[in-house]
Order: C-alpha cells, then sequence, then structure tokens
C-alpha cells in the first residue's frame, strides 16, 4: 500500500477516533486531521494548544462547547451524501471543545496552526457556500466551509461531491510552490467516503519531474496526503465519491498551478457553451 494513504482503525479507539494524521506523522508541517465517532451520549474533550481547529460534522447531531460558547443539537444530515452543507465549529488556539453525541455521530477535527485571531464561532449550513464546478464529466458539487474569504489564521476547509464516471480537482493542479502571487505551498489532506461503500475511488498524485508519480485506489473512510504534486480525483461509473480537503500552508490563500499538459481542458466546448 502506498505511504500516502492512511487507513482508519477497525474500531473507535480511546474517545472514538478512527484516524489521527499529525505533522509528525504526514511528515510536513501544518495540517492535522482526525476522524472520531461517538455514540449518543459519548464525549470528548480536548484543548487546542497551538492549533486552530475546525470541527466538521460529517453525519449525526452534537452538542458542541468551547471556552466562551455552546451550541446545543446541532447537525442535520444524517450521511454526507445527503449533499446539504454540514454543521461546523471553529474553535481557535489555546482554548478547547467538548462534544457530546445526541445520535451516532461522525466527526472531523481538522488543525493548523492558529495565532489566536478570531473567536470561536459556529459554521452553519446558510454560512456555506455551495457551488456546481466544471462542465459535462468534470462537474462536481463544492461545499466551501471555511474558504480564504471567513476569518482564521491557517485552516482552509471545503468538501466535494463527485458523482458517478465524473472527475475532480481537474485539471490536475497543484499548489505546491511559494511562489505568490502566481502559486501557494499548501499541505493538503483528502478524506473519502464512497457511495455505495464497497466501491473505490482512484486519485493520482505526481509531480512535473515525477519524482513522485503515484495511481492510489481509495476505499471507504481512508484518507490521501498530498504533501506535494498534481492530485486529480475520479470516481468509477455507479459509485459517487465524497472527500473533504483540509489545506494549510504559511500563506492562508489558495492558488494553483494547472498542468501545463492538460491546463486546456479549461477550456469548454463550444456546444457545452451553448447549452448554458
Amino acid at each position: 500500500m502506498s505511504d500516502l494513504i492512511v487507513k482508519p482503525s477497525a474500531a473507535p479507539g480511546e474517545q472514538g477516533e478512527l484516524m489521527n494524521i499529525t505533522p509528525q506523522s504526514a511528515g510536513w508541517e501544518y495540517v492535522g486531521f482526525r476522524i472520531v465517532h461517538l455514540e449518543p451520549g459519548e464525549q470528548l474533550k480536548q484543548n487546542t494548544d497551538e492549533n486552530e481547529v475546525c470541527l466538521v460534522l460529517l453525519s449525526g447531531r452534537a452538542d458542541v462547547r468551547t471556552q466562551k460558547e455552546e451550541w446545543s443539537n446541532i447537525g442535520q444530515r444524517m450521511s454526507v451524501f445527503e449533499k446539504i452543507p454540514p454543521y461546523s465549529v471553529y474553535v481557535p488556539n489555546d482554548d478547547f471543545y467538548q462534544i457530546e453525541a445526541v445520535t451516532a455521530l461522525d466527526i472531523a477535527i481538522c488543525s493548523a496552526p492558529g495565532q489566536g485571531q478570531h473567536e470561536a464561532r459556529l459554521i452553519a449550513p446558510d454560512a456555506v457556500g455551495v457551488e456546481q464546478r466544471g462542465y459535462g464529466n468534470l462537474e462536481r458539487q463544492i461545499h466551501n466551509i471555511l474558504p480564504e474569504t471567513a476569518p482564521a489564521d491557517s485552516l482552509l476547509v471545503v468538501e466535494v461531491f463527485t458523482p458517478s464516471g465524473h472527475w475532480s480537482s481537474y485539471p490536475p493542479h497543484k499548489h505546491d510552490q511559494d511562489a505568490l502571487p502566481n502559486e501557494s505551498l499548501l499541505e493538503e489532506t483528502y478524506y473519502f467516503r464512497v457511495e455505495p461503500e464497497q466501491g473505490f475511488a482512484i486519485q493520482r498524485v505526481y509531480t512535473d519531474d515525477r519524482s513522485l508519480d503515484e495511481t492510489l485506489v481509495i476505499r471507504n473512510g481512508e484518507a490521501v496526503l498530498v504533501p506535494r504534486g498534481y492530485h486529480p480525483v475520479s470516481a468509477p461509473p455507479g459509485y459517487e465519491v465524497y472527500y473533504l480537503n483540509v489545506m494549510a500552508g504559511p500563506t492562508r490563500i489558495w492558488k494553483f498551478h494547472n498542468d501545463p499538459d492538460h491546463a486546456w481542458i479549461m477550456t469548454k466546448p463550444a456546444e457545452d457553451t451553448a447549452k448554458a
């Protein structure tokens, strides 16, 4: 198995943990990512320490509390494939979060270095930007949970729904050079769900010089590390693919560079333009 694929635990561990990616385990500097499953009434309490955190309720409902804020019975979708925006909570560094599951709960805990410049807040579904991106079999649905236009110090968080037979993160793009204003340096994790769950997704991660060149088969509940390079995703016919992206780097801005070999794909065909 590729070192870029992170598999979940077979069963929830201490405080419901199924996956824990740290900068140390990933071999990078900024992005941390955890998946936690809690049954009704179970709790998770954690200090944020030096990191800001975005708690994304993948499915289920919960009560969430921080030092200064409290939200009761948040969450509405019972599956990510309902394709409605999630409830999320932003928590700054030097704070804490306490989560108590109201129903069975799957939650993603996204983290990156914080500077204490923002207050804890609820990110309700109506605050999440929803867009359809691409055309034809490049079309996919985007939920901008924590985009660069929203207050945060390091984190960028977005979820993507790729329909059966479609491609996303496509044409292949990268953001591995600190070369603003043209390209930003951002580490990235992809957390996948597949429907039906016996299916799989395909992701390629490669660099211009092919010093990194891997084609990955990702199963439901697995994550992929993207330390550098281009990273397109494909959903095989018959299977819908969801993924949650977490990005962070030295500057909180998403500026990407398309693979020159495939950048022409951005040009919409005349027949699709006529239908729009």
